[in-house]
């Protein structure tokens, strides 16, 4: 049975659709900038239309995004894990942004949660090895909800923790808080936990890492990254 294209009753074409997105999710921009910067290319839309699209194509294409990358990724042995949690304000109430970081600096989970308990920590843990099963070697802070947690799955033995062990994870936070920033907080734990997990998979499928690389094979990745990109959700 062919797949029906999730564009099928849109009058505006994919491609506008994925470039807007994209440039929502991935750039730093509020809706009215991204407004403004299709209309220099002569793509008359709404900032509404933009919260429209992203709300409703954003997790279409980071599931894609995200199947593609847990097979690649099952294929090669869990090493290491870096788990750092983040606060985050909503509506002036904090909230706790839990998020597990592989040995490569790819995002492999995002969740909400109202506390920093056992229970958060557990139900994290039981839904990224869900996904990706378990890793080698566990890098946490010194939060003791992580080693109660792994003593209910029963790999304690696997935790490490260490004054800079965890830098990894620390440092995956910076690109969310930019986006944050330029997104004037959010409001509903619901629209940033749908949030955090569409710009994880998209900072991962655009993350090239371009210090490892020379200048020529950096622009061949993100050609690439690129032609994926608008490939996503076709028919």
């Amino acid at each position: 049975m062919r797949k029906r294209s999730p564009f099928r009753y849109f009058k505006t074409s994919p491609e506008i659709i994925r470039l807007a997105v994209m440039m929502y999710v991935r750039f730093p921009l509020s809706l009215r900038n991204v407004e403004d910067l299709l209309h220099e290319r002569g793509i008359e839309i709404s900032h509404e239309t933009v919260r429209f699209w992203w709300s409703r194509f954003g997790p279409l294409f980071a599931a894609e995004i995200r199947r593609k990358r847990v097979q690649h990724l099952r294929a090669y042995s869990n090493w290491q894990w870096h788990l750092d949690e983040v606060f985050v304000k909503i509506n002036g109430e904090t909230h706790y942004l839990w998020r597990a970081v592989d040995q490569e600096g790819e995002v492999l989970e995002s969740y909400v949660t109202k506390r920093r308990n056992r229970k958060a920590a557990l139900k994290f843990l039981r839904k990224t090895m869900k996904r990706f099963g378990p890793p080698h070697v566990i890098v946490t802070d010194l939060l003791r909800s992580y080693g109660a947690a792994m003593k209910v799955i029963g790999n304690s033995g696997r935790q490490e923790t260490g004054r800079w062990l965890n830098n990894r994870a620390e440092n995956s936070h910076l690109p969310f808080r930019r986006r944050e920033r330029g997104m004037l907080r959010f409001r509903r734990t619901r629209t940033l936990q749908k949030f955090v997990s569409v710009h994880a998979s998209v900072h991962n499928h655009f993350n090239q890492e371009r210090h490892l690389y020379s200048r020529a094979n950096f622009k061949l990745n993100r050609t690439a990254a690129l032609s994926k990109w608008r490939q996503l959700c076709s028919a």
